[in-house]
């Protein structure tokens, strides 16, 4: 039993009230970094889907999609997703929370490819990168995807 009288259940992730508190309140959209990139992307005039599943039989949403483009847009936070440079491994509960973030990792792998074989590109931007080279990225791609499906429609002209 903790001062305040609150105890973890049994099994729980929360090793505190605190940190229980703390973790309900991580966004799992809409965070600083997607609306940045978003507000970029539509001051470009390019329109898209938010927080929408790229194929409808996956189970798994990207932060910004572009349909006919077939372009998918993740923005990944460096804790939730094992980023390589700020990356830190817990210090209360490691065992938990390392676990929880090597399935992170792994399902986002898993979901990169899914999409890839499914004709989709997918581009994924760390939390910590410079909004402005990420919506630079985003309008590049989305482009030449679109243009790549705007000749791949036309009538060959060679005869």
């Amino acid at each position: 039993m903790t001062v305040s009288g609150w105890v973890p259940p049994e099994g729980s992730w929360a090793s505190s009230e605190a940190n229980r508190t703390s973790m309900l309140g991580n966004r799992s959209r809409d965070t600083s970094p997607e609306k940045a990139l978003r507000s970029l992307v539509h001051a470009a005039g390019l329109r898209y889907r938010v927080c929408a599943r790229p194929l409808p039989d996956l189970r798994r949403t990207a932060d910004l999609v572009f349909r006919p483009a077939k372009v998918a847009v993740f923005v990944d936070g460096c804790y939730w997703h094992g980023c390589p440079v700020h990356y830190v491994p817990p210090k209360t509960n490691p065992g938990y929370w390392s676990d929880k973030v090597a399935r992170n990792i792994a399902r986002d792998r898993d979901t990169d490819e899914r999409l890839r074989a499914a004709g989709w590109t997918v581009l994924r931007f760390w939390e910590h990168e410079p909004s402005d080279e990420c919506a630079l990225r985003v309008l590049d791609t989305v482009a030449s995807r679109r243009a790549e499906i705007l000749g791949s429609d036309q009538p060959s002209r060679e005869e």
